[in-house]
């Protein structure tokens, strides 16, 4: 299932690569998985940002969704392994900055490439990591939020077996949906080039930040 690609070793990650491959001990391994939960429901059709309608005209691969991918991952230890190394070393690859001291506009969604980004930015590139990785791109699910601080952020939804769980820029931890604090408002459809609402509050127009 797991490769090691140029791009692990181009961000410093290929450790996450190796360590996928490795072989902890049964019970070890499961003590560190999440207790299985309940997913994150959508509630209905949801508007995409223009940033991410913007994104998806320049990177359409990064958008499409294939319907023969599994709609979620198999939470087995290595899998955990691999995510929370990602949602570690791409954390610290990446340094932040806003989109308009960036690209000189209010939201501009991107892979952090050059290694700068925002919130969004971060877990583009986290998703393009883990696919290349072998996980479904349909499970990985970029979603909007409202933060502690009431503004609106963006996060990475894997939706697996045992629950919905984020990947985010501001904690190396990955946590259970609802263990976050945010407010979830949508996140991307696994059936279409779409978003879904979640319900949880009005979405913001962009995902400004850092």
């Amino acid at each position: 299932m797991f490769r090691i690609t140029a791009r692990l070793v181009q961000f410093g990650l290929i450790t996450i690569a190796a360590l996928a491959f490795s072989q902890p001990s049964h019970g070890q391994a499961l003590a560190s998985l999440p207790q299985a939960s309940a997913p994150a429901l959508k509630v209905g059709e949801a508007r995409p940002l223009a940033a991410w309608t913007e994104f998806c005209r320049r990177m359409p691969a990064e958008c499409t969704i294939d319907s023969t991918e599994p709609a979620e991952v198999a939470l087995t230890a290595k899998v955990w392994q691999t995510i929370t190394l990602t949602n570690r070393h791409v954390n610290a690859a990446v340094k932040p900055v806003t989109d308009q001291d960036h690209w000189g506009v209010a939201d501009r969604w991107d892979l952090a490439e050059d290694g700068y980004g925002d919130c969004e930015d971060y877990q583009l590139l986290k998703r393009k990591l883990l696919a290349e990785a072998g996980f479904p791109r349909r499970a990985m699910r970029m979603t909007v939020v409202i933060d502690e601080k009431n503004e609106g952020h963006a996060v990475l939804m894997v939706r697996t077996d045992r629950g919905d769980i984020i990947l985010d820029n501001k904690t190396d931890a990955v946590l259970p949906w609802f263990h976050t604090g945010y407010v979830f408002v949508k996140r991307e459809s696994q059936d279409a080039v779409a978003w879904v609402s979640l319900g949880g509050a009005i979405s913001p127009t962009v995902t400004a930040n850092r």
